[in-house]
């Protein structure tokens, strides 16, 4: 709780109102009106996926000393040894206005696969998240066994977005993970949450980054002509220790983002 203060929470908030703007270079991001709200602008947005490419202030946070401090002592702490070595590879922005959707369950590392289990979600509060306005629900324990379930898709776009869904498992032992602004969640690429839609009348802003021990390749696609065991991304930010793959450089990212749909995002463009 607490961990970052309330002023680098609004640095945050802000920036949020800036990326909404088009303020940062981006080639997919539109500056809006000048005499448009700061609430209207980012009333559009559930979510927006890697945010630190264009802006240097997400960057900042991606790499703040307190988080990256933690995430040093806990990312592959699992292992039989492990040196601190962390780097990032996303940061996702959730604004989650009112009556936004949610995500269906999940587990991260189906989207970001590591080599071994040490991909890890920072998921800084930027509002009190509630159970009102849509906060996190947890499986506790579901990540220790280290098995990914199948996926399908929903029947239930009132309540989630188009991800599709986690299935396999009893959900009844759910719990809700209500935080102050401020605080920091970090949990396991294999842990199962969710979130549903937001019922209150305030945002639920996030910034979420995903990170993993730098040992580990990052096979988060796959090129033409590569072999699945060697295949290593290198768009990413180091953040502690050492990189041992600092020869095969580093790839520049785009000057872009992409932004998440839900039911609600389309049903404001009709």
């Amino acid at each position: 709780p607490d961990l970052l203060s309330i002023d680098e929470i609004e640095e945050l908030r802000q920036d949020t109102v800036t990326l909404a703007k088009g303020g940062h270079p981006c080639d997919n991001l539109e500056p809006l009106p000048n005499d448009m709200s700061d609430v209207e602008a980012i009333s559009r947005i559930l979510c927006i996926h890697q945010p630190h490419y264009v802006s240097p202030i997400i960057e900042k946070y991606v790499k703040h000393p307190k988080i990256c401090g933690i995430l040093s002592q806990i990312t592959a702490a699992h292992l039989p040894y492990w040196d601190g070595s962390v780097k990032c590879m996303q940061s996702m922005l959730f604004v989650k206005p009112p009556n936004f959707q949610g995500q269906a369950w999940h587990q991260d590392e189906i989207y970001i696969p590591t080599r071994d289990r040490s991909l890890i979600g920072a998921w800084i509060a930027m509002d009190d998240a509630t159970v009102k306005n849509g906060c996190l629900w947890i499986l506790p324990g579901s990540h220790r066994q280290g098995y990914l379930y199948p996926q399908r898709a929903h029947e239930n776009p009132d309540e989630f977005d188009f991800a599709e869904e986690s299935y396999g498992f009893d959900e009844s032992d759910e719990v809700p993970v209500e935080v102050k602004t401020g605080a920091l969640v970090f949990f396991n690429g294999y842990l199962l949450h969710r979130s549903r839609k937001n019922r209150g009348n305030t945002f639920r802003r996030v910034l979420v980054n995903h990170y993993c021990n730098a040992w580990s390749l990052l096979p988060w696609s796959i090129r033409e002509g590569e072999r699945p065991a060697s295949a290593d991304r290198r768009c990413i930010v180091h953040v502690s220790g050492v990189d041992p793959y600092a020869w095969k450089g580093y790839d520049a990212p785009p000057k872009n983002v992409s932004l998440r749909t839900c039911k609600a995002v389309q049903e404001m463009d009709q």
